[in-house]
């Protein structure tokens, strides 16, 4: 007992400061919020839309990129010749709205994830049940990393449990095939009111590259109302963490593109 004393004694405090302090350090090829540079494109190819496997960019009136369905492959941004799309090293990706995942020319804030009802009754507790439909098992991975000491969500009263009887919502990944339809919803009915439903990955949003397949819900909002989306594929745990923080209102304020990539 002595020794598992000394030896935590030696680690010292292992929890990282975020969001008191700067977020960890991200990894060298770590993706984060894309931009489009401009509307308009000098050269005119598309490439970059005939590039993209989840059909992720598309034009309108103007070129956008939906959060939602990209996969972060970076496809894009090596055809673009001009560099009108590069992505960012800015990891609050989350929004509450499905319509703020879209980006285009001059988006110049990060979307807001904070919601009423999970602010005001869950800021201090928040227990959710995390359900695996159809994920490949990334996202729930770093899911998962919440949980370690470095990162320790505890401390901010999100805990995951066993029983969707105990939770306040439940946590999505995966594309929502048929198989899970009524699972997913049987866990659903079993949370008690009022209940969440976080939708986590491009799958979960989307369907990610499964989208449009006969036996895939392409994603969560196609069976059930989602309160907060968290695209990536998978997104980082951190990207997870500033989503949930904001969500029930533990970090509050916006800041310009320019502002968090100095």
């Amino acid at each position: 007992m002595l020794d598992i004393l000394l030896a935590r004694l030696q680690q010292k405090y292992r929890t990282m400061k975020f969001p008191d302090g700067p977020p960890p350090d991200l990894p060298d090829r770590f993706l984060g919020r894309p931009v489009i540079v401009s509307n308009y494109c000098p050269v005119g190819c598309d490439q970059c839309l005939e590039v993209c496997p989840t059909q992720a960019l598309y034009r309108e009136k103007n070129l956008r990129l939906d959060l939602g369905r990209c996969l972060f492959c970076a496809e894009c941004v090596s055809v673009c010749a001009p560099g009108n799309i590069r992505f960012t090293r800015d990891y609050r990706l989350a929004a509450s709205r499905r319509e703020d995942l879209l980006i285009e020319a001059h988006s110049k804030h990060v979307a807001a994830s904070v919601h009423g009802l999970a602010g005001y009754l869950f800021r201090r507790s928040l227990k959710l049940r995390q359900v695996s439909a159809g994920g490949c098992n990334a996202c729930e991975a770093d899911i998962n990393v919440l949980g370690t000491v470095g990162w320790d969500v505890g401390r901010f009263g999100i805990q995951f449990v066993a029983s969707p009887r105990h939770a306040d919502g439940l946590v999505i990944t995966g594309p929502v095939p048929e198989n899970m339809r009524v699972g997913l919803m049987k866990t659903y009915e079993a949370v008690p009111a009022p209940k969440l439903v976080i939708a986590v990955g491009s799958c979960a949003i989307s369907g990610g590259p499964y989208a449009g397949h006969a036996e895939v819900h392409n994603g969560a909002d196609s069976l059930l109302p989602v309160d907060l989306y968290i695209p990536g594929c998978p997104p980082h745990p951190l990207t997870i963490l500033d989503g949930l923080l904001r969500f029930i209102g533990r970090i509050d304020g916006l800041q310009t593109e320019s502002e968090s990539n100095p």
